[in-house]
C-alpha cells in the first residue's frame, strides 16, 4: 500500500506518518501543500490519499478536482477540522471515498484506510476483468483523448481497418477529430514511416484542383516557371487524408476516382505517367449517401473511399469526455501561456458540462484556451467562460448586523485580491488558517455559498 499524506500542518504530517508506520505500512510520502500535492499525484500512482481539507492557497476540494480524473483507482479520504455536511457532500460527489473530522480516531483512520484499499482493489478488478466497453485506446490512438467505450470501441476498430491499407470514409460533425483519428491510422497502417499529407478539398478552386493534386511541369501553362510536385506526389510511399471531401465539385469527382482506380495519373504539361502507392483516407461532415441520392456526389467514388467507414459522435453524445478534454486543453493553455492556473470551479465544470458544442471538440478548446487568457485566479471561474453571473452583488447597502458586515467585507476583499488567500489574511491581520476557517462557515450561509464558490 502506497499512502501520501496532504496536510499544510507539519505536526499532522508526522504524527499520522508515525501511526502508519507503526500499523505496518511502509510506503508513506508527505506533503505539506496542495500545489505540490497535484503534482505529485500525477505522477505518482498512490494508492490512496489523505487530504487535508483546509489548506492556504489551493485547498483540498481543489486538489482533489485537479487530480481525481488522472487518477480514478487513487482513493482520496478527507480530514478536516470542521464538520461541514454541504462541504461533505460535495467532496464525495468529487470522488472521495471517505470524510473524516479532526481530531481523528486512530482506529477510526486506519479502518477508513483499510476499507479505501479494499474498495480500489475492487475496482482495479471490475477494469481488468470488464468487456470490450472497458478496452483501452491503441497506442496509434493515444493523442485521442477519451474515456468513452463507444468512442474506445471505434478506435479499436479503426485499428484493425488500418492494417489492410485501404481507403477509409472518416464522418462525423465538424470539430469531432476526424483528422486526428486519420493519423492514428495512418500510425497503425502499413505505411506509418511515411508521409502524411492533410488537404482541406473545399479550399481549393476548381481551376487548380488538376495542379494541385496532380501536379504540374515546367511551362505547362503561364507561369509555370518550374516543375511542381501535387499532393499524390507528396504522398506517396504514405497517407493522403483528403478532408471535406463532400465539397468536391462533381465534375472534379471523375479524375479523383480515376487516380484511385489506376494509381497513376499525368501531371500538366507531361508527357510520362507517375505512378504512386498512396493510402487514401477521406472525411466529410456531410451525409455522402443522402448526397449521392442528390446528385451531388458519385457514388462510385462513394464506394471507392467507403471500404471502411467510421462515424464520430459529436461531443453532446459524449458527456463523459468533457471534463477529462477540458483538463486536457486547460494543461496545454497553460503550457502555451506560461500561467498557473490548476483547475476549474465546481460552477465552471457545471457550465462546460451543461453546453452542448455544435462545434464539439474544436469548439471546447477554443473555450479553454479563451479562459486560460482570462484568467486572474488559479481557478477557472464562470466568468472566464464569458458567463455573466445573475447573482445579486453582496455589497448593496442595506441594514445589516456587524456580522454581515464583516462578511460582507471579507467577500469584498476575497474578490478584489483574485482569491489570494494569503494577500487576503495579509489585509485583514489574521492567519491563512483563520481565514480558511472563516471561509468554510461562510459556506454554510447560503448568501455566500455560491460567491465563495467562484472566488
Amino acid at each position: 500500500m502506497r499512502i501520501l499524506i496532504v496536510d499544510d500542518e507539519e505536526v499532522a504530517l508526522n504524527s499520522v506518518k508515525r501511526l502508519l508506520k507503526w500499523r505496518g505500512i511502509r510506503s508513506v510520502d508527505i506533503c505539506d501543500n496542495g500545489r505540490d500535492a497535484i503534482e505529485r499525484i500525477r505522477e505518482t500512482d498512490f494508492d490512496i490519499v489523505l487530504l487535508d481539507l483546509l489548506m492556504p492557497e489551493v485547498d483540498g476540494l481543489q486538489v482533489l478536482e485537479s487530480t481525481r480524473p488522472y487518477r480514478p483507482h487513487t482513493e482520496f479520504v478527507i480530514l478536516t477540522a470542521i464538520d461541514d455536511i454541504p462541504t461533505t457532500v460535495k467532496a464525495i460527489r468529487m470522488g472521495a471515498y471517505d470524510y473524516l473530522v479532526k481530531p481523528v480516531d486512530n482506529d477510526l483512520l486506519f479502518l477508513a484506510i483499510k476499507r479505501a484499499y479494499e474498495h480500489r482493489g475492487l475496482l482495479i478488478g471490475l477494469s481488468v476483468t470488464a468487456d470490450d466497453d472497458k478496452r483501452e485506446v491503441p497506442d496509434a490512438f493515444s493523442e485521442t483523448i477519451t474515456q468513452s467505450p463507444r468512442i474506445r470501441s471505434l478506435l479499436s476498430y479503426a485499428q484493425v481497418m488500418a492494417g489492410s491499407g485501404n481507403p477509409i470514409m472518416i464522418t462525423g460533425e465538424s470539430g469531432t477529430g476526424k483528422e486526428l483519428v486519420a493519423k492514428g491510422i495512418h500510425r497503425a497502417g502499413p505505411m506509418p514511416k511515411g508521409p502524411f499529407i492533410a488537404v482541406n478539398v473545399s479550399a481549393i478552386p476548381a481551376a487548380m484542383f488538376e495542379s494541385q493534386f496532380f501536379g504540374h511541369a515546367k511551362g505547362a501553362f503561364t507561369g509555370a516557371e518550374t516543375p511542381h510536385r501535387g499532393y499524390f506526389e507528396q504522398a506517396d510511399g504514405g497517407t493522403l487524408f483528403l478532408d471535406e471531401i463532400g465539397e468536391l465539385p462533381i465534375a472534379l469527382q471523375v479524375k479523383l476516382l480515376r487516380v484511385l482506380e489506376e494509381k497513376s495519373f499525368y501531371p500538366l504539361g507531361a508527357a510520362k505517367p507517375i505512378w504512386v502507392d498512396v493510402r487514401v483516407i477521406s472525411a466529410s461532415n456531410r451525409n455522402l449517401d443522402h448526397a449521392c441520392q442528390e446528385g451531388n456526389f458519385r457514388l462510385d467514388l462513394l464506394y471507392r473511399l467507403k471500404s471502411a467507414h467510421i462515424h464520430l459522435p459529436p461531443l453532446r453524445e459524449r458527456p463523459g469526455d468533457i471534463s477529462l478534454l477540458a483538463s486536457h486543453f486547460l494543461r496545454k493553455a497553460c503550457h502555451s501561456y506560461k500561467k498557473e492556473v490548476i483547475g476549474f470551479s465546481p460552477e465552471a465544470m457545471d457550465l462546460l458540462n451543461g453546453k452542448d458544442y455544435p462545434g464539439n471538440v474544436r469548439e471546447l478548446s477554443q473555450i479553454i484556451e479563451n479562459a486560460v487568457l482570462l484568467a486572474d485566479s488559479n481557478l477557472i471561474l464562470p466568468r472566464h467562460l464569458g458567463m455573466t453571473s445573475t447573482i445579486q452583488s453582496p455589497f448593496a447597502r442595506h441594514l445589516s448586523t456587524l456580522k454581515e458586515n464583516d462578511e460582507a467585507h471579507l467577500i469584498y476583499v476575497l474578490t478584489n485580491a483574485n482569491g489570494d488567500r494569503s494577500k487576503v489574511a495579509q489585509i485583514l491581520g489574521i492567519t491563512v488558517r483563520q481565514l480558511q476557517r472563516k471561509i468554510a462557515v461562510m459556506k454554510k450561509n447560503p448568501r455566500w455559498e455560491s460567491i465563495l464558490s467562484d472566488i
